[in-house]
């Protein structure tokens, strides 16, 4: 149980960085008044918390039920 909560939260970590680096390409000028304001930055990060968080549960899901699969054999 240990070592898949470290998976889970190295993964999680992962996937808030992917997000965060997919984020840079997104044009927020066309959204935020201030872009290279603090309440921008603070919006990519909300956004890239919540966009790795939901990829990492979606993979971490995927691997539980593929662990069940091997089960079903």
């Amino acid at each position: 149980m240990a070592m898949a909560g470290a998976i889970n939260i190295v993964m999680s970590l992962i996937f808030i960085g992917i997000s965060f680096w997919a984020l840079q390409a997104f044009r927020f000028d066309l959204f935020v008044s201030n872009p290279k304001g603090g309440r921008a930055k603070l919006l990519q990060i909300l956004l890239s918390i919540m966009l790795g968080h939901s990829v990492s549960v979606f993979f971490s899901d995927y691997f539980g039920w593929t662990r069940m699969l091997q089960q079903f054999f």
